[in-house]
């Protein structure tokens, strides 16, 4: 599957042992190294793309980094594990910073906020303090808003129609908007057919200021991203 996604197109393969989604249940760090480091060390030097984990725990992004991979994706901003950021520090590892608001299992029981963009941009500065006084140098890190973390359906499309405003904290910016269920509820659709609401949200984002875009259907988006970028910056 890695190599196929490679083949069509992906400049990074995220790997993941802990499900993200609003209401999944947490797994033990045993369990989640158990899916993830046989993975890792399987496409360990057989990609010509880097591999990322998708991991809050700093034992797994610890030994995922031995393993092979390349960059931590944490959804928590480094606000969950207070290890993580010294693992992060402690290798030359990528960065990915998310915003959220509490752990999946209760992220979506509140998702009111009185400024959406300027809270998360707040939080986001946040975590790359806490990420600089750890030693990890800025250039090493990405910025990710975290749509359905702990937002509501407009919340996610406030975030995506001013997407631009997170410039400020002068990082790249990530986005991962594919399949979600805001795109959902918006076309009224199931999960197996959003892709053109997904391929939607990655034009504008990229419009928008997006750099990285995290998505399921890569041969479709990467032809979507190519045709935005063609227009964006010809």
């Amino acid at each position: 599957h890695a190599r196929r996604l490679e083949a069509e197109g992906a400049a990074i393969i995220d790997i993941g042992g802990e499900s993200t989604r609003p209401r999944a249940l947490p797994v033990s760090i045993d369990d989640e190294l158990s899916r993830v480091i046989p993975v890792i060390e399987k496409l360990s030097g057989r990609l010509e793309i880097p591999l990322s984990v998708d991991t809050f725990k700093a034992t797994v992004a610890k030994e995922s980094l031995a393993a092979g991979v390349e960059i931590v994706n944490d959804i928590s901003g480094l606000n969950f594990d207070e290890k993580m950021a010294g693992v992060i520090a402690d290798s030359d590892a990528g960065l990915v910073l998310m915003h959220t608001r509490g752990k999946p299992a209760e992220m979506q029981n509140d998702t009111s906020y009185t400024s959406i963009i300027s809270e998360v941009v707040a939080s986001l500065r946040c975590s790359l303090v806490t990420a600089e006084e750890a030693g990890i140098e800025t250039e090493r890190i990405v910025v990710d808003p975290g749509i359905g973390f702990g937002k509501s359906v407009e919340g996610n499309l406030e975030i995506l129609r001013k997407l631009t405003e997170f410039a400020c904290l002068g990082r790249p910016i990530l986005i991962g908007t594919s399949r979600k269920s805001f795109i959902g509820s918006v076309l009224n659709l199931p999960v197996d057919r959003r892709i053109y609401g997904t391929a939607a949200t990655v034009a504008l984002a990229l419009a928008n200021g997006a750099s990285i875009l995290r998505v399921h259907d890569v041969k479709e988006m990467r032809d979507v991203a190519d045709m935005a970028m063609a227009v964006i910056a010809p």
